[in-house]
């Protein structure tokens, strides 16, 4: 607690007047009929450049000297962290050099240099990219803005905490994403300084393929891990900061992995129930509501921490999540190489109330009999429910499926 007191996040709130917005926090119905208590969204996907990163950048940036502003600053991201510090350089009057790993999303590239940044591609990984970035700041002597291991960047996070607990005194639960822990670690401190803060549970949610907290809080120090390819791209960092380790072993309660299914069926609960759009990394939050329900205790505040996806992603993410909720089939169906036998199969499905969004007819492949055709199926259903009930009457009407 000694890393960041409630005083100094107080004061980063009055420098952040005017260039952060405090954002809303809306009720989610369906979550808190889920959860059997209320449930709040505190929407930071709703922030300037989509994402809560410009408070942490700007505290950052806006303590550093004229001279230290005058030799430019560099920064390491995937998206988010790039657009905050681009947006807080440009506002305080100093150029600034982001360093992004190749794949990005297009969105963040083209926003990030949109706010003026110069964007360097040095390899595949957000890691790959800090190495870059401090190398390039070593050489020039720019100011390296870490996007989670500085007390600085922290205390802008934390602002977050102070607007929740305005907002919504009598949370009892705050879950929120995590990466490299800057944001968590943020609120946690502003949530448990605060008179009867020490009674609020502070829950982190990772993407499993890149969860890096849990095996660094089970060996007792940070760890480096190596990340597999998740959707969650803004919290896809191999190593907790030192800082935000230190602040996570005092202040925050538990931290838990979500899979990529969670995670899609998240965003997907977003986009539908509560009418925001949410990246990947941003619903990590609702995805631990989803698969952790257990381990929170209402009422419960949840951090939507960014809204900047690509709108590409976002319909393959839609269409993964509608797959988890059981609305959405792909199927591939043997039928008898005749006339007419597509259509009487298409017009059974018409009959169980099916939406038929694509087909592909084979009819000649090695695996199939002279006799035989097969069809690929997109299929849109009304819930897993009905999905089963599809299936089964298919193949009580003679049909041999096989679930893609």
């Amino acid at each position: 607690m000694s890393t960041v007191t409630v005083d100094e996040v107080r004061a980063a709130r009055e420098l952040l007047r005017g260039v952060a917005v405090p954002t809303p926090m809306i009720p989610s119905r369906v979550l808190s009929e889920q959860l059997g208590g209320p449930v709040l969204l505190k929407c930071e996907n709703l922030q300037r450049t989509g994402s809560f990163k410009i408070r942490g950048a700007y505290v950052r940036i806006a303590g550093l000297s004229e001279r230290e502003r005058a030799r430019g600053v560099v920064a390491a991201s995937a998206g988010n962290h790039a657009q905050g510090v681009a947006l807080a350089a440009s506002m305080l009057g100093c150029k600034a050099t982001v360093f992004m790993p190749v794949g990005a999303p297009l969105p963040k590239i083209a926003a990030t240099r949109g706010y003026g940044a110069e964007i360097v591609f040095p390899g595949p990984t957000v890691d790959d990219c800090l190495i870059a970035a401090q190398k390039h700041a070593d050489e020039c002597g720019a100011v390296f803005i870490h996007p989670f291991d500085h007390p600085d960047v922290v205390v802008g996070q934390a602002t977050i905490g102070l607007e929740m607990l305005e907002q919504y005194p009598d949370v009892r639960t705050i879950v929120a994403p995590v990466g490299g822990g800057g944001l968590l670690a943020g609120i946690a401190a502003a949530a448990k300084g605060l008179p009867g803060g020490r009674e609020i549970k502070i829950i982190g949610a990772q993407a499993k393929r890149a969860a890096a907290f849990p095996p660094s809080l089970a060996a007792g120090r940070p760890t480096q891990i190596e990340i597999e390819p998740t959707m969650a791209d803004g919290i896809a960092v191999g190593r907790p900061g030192d800082l935000t380790y230190a602040m996570f072993t005092e202040l925050v309660d538990a931290v838990v992995t979500v899979t990529e299914e969670s995670i899609s069926q998240a965003l997907l609960l977003c986009l539908e129930r509560a009418k925001q759009v949410v990246e990947p990394a941003g619903a990590a939050g609702v995805a631990a509501l989803l698969e952790h329900s257990y381990a929170v205790e209402p009422p419960v505040a949840v951090l939507l921490s960014g809204g900047n996806i690509d709108p590409l992603l976002l319909s393959k993410v839609l269409r993964h999540g509608l797959a988890g909720a059981g609305r959405y089939l792909v199927v591939r169906c043997r039928l008898k190489d005749r006339p007419g036998a597509l259509v009487t199969l298409l017009g059974e499905l018409a009959e169980l109330g099916v939406n038929v969004l694509d087909v592909m007819h084979e009819r000649v492949a090695a695996r199939l009999h002279v006799e035989e055709a097969e069809v690929l199926m997109h299929l849109e259903t009304r819930g897993a429910d009905h999905s089963e009930d599809v299936i089964g009457r298919l193949r009580e009407r003679g049909y041999t499926l096989t679930l893609s």
